[in-house]
């Protein structure tokens, strides 16, 4: 009998990211770019009072949702930038490629601080593939895409994110 598979250590939270499936080998979430962080607003439970107007809650994300959250919401954040929470070392440097020259240099910088973020992962088992190239919808930005390893899990997980430099 196979093992049966365990979303217990990937957890919940909040939705935040704007997640857009793309047809791929792999199940492919998006992000794009640095404005896209928002907290997402579902229909409510129904419960309670009846309103004139349609009630909104706040989403939740779990398993390996959240885990592509996760991983995309450690990218797209600075590191150090939650320091004053105790989290120092929390984030990517992929900040620091902003106002540079879309280059391999610049590219091999992303694919350096994506791999420093993505190992400091606990949910992470393993990284799969990484890709790093001009995004084709314009020239300077960075489509970042990687697939991992989830704990717990051997189905890869695919994401991808646009870094506007």
């Amino acid at each position: 009998m196979p093992k049966a598979k365990s979303y217990e250590r990937l957890k919940c939270d909040l939705a935040l990211t704007r997640y857009t499936g793309v047809p791929a080998s792999l199940p492919l979430l998006d992000a794009d770019s640095w404005g896209t962080l928002d907290l997402q607003a579902v229909p409510g439970s129904g419960t309670g009072l009846k309103k004139p107007i349609e009630v909104k809650d706040l989403g939740a994300v779990s398993g390996r949702d959240n885990l592509g959250q996760a991983l995309i919401l450690r990218l797209l954040t600075q590191r150090g930038a939650l320091t004053p929470l105790g989290h120092p070392d929390y984030g990517s440097r992929l900040v620091e490629l902003i106002g540079q020259l879309n280059n391999e240099t610049s590219r091999n910088l992303a694919r350096l601080y994506t791999l420093e973020a993505v190992s400091q992962e606990s949910r992470v088992r393993q990284l799969l593939d990484l890709n790093v190239e001009t995004a084709e919808s314009s020239a300077d930005t960075l489509r970042i895409s990687l697939s991992v390893i989830p704990l717990d899990d051997d189905a890869p997980l695919g994401l991808a994110l646009e870094v506007t430099l």
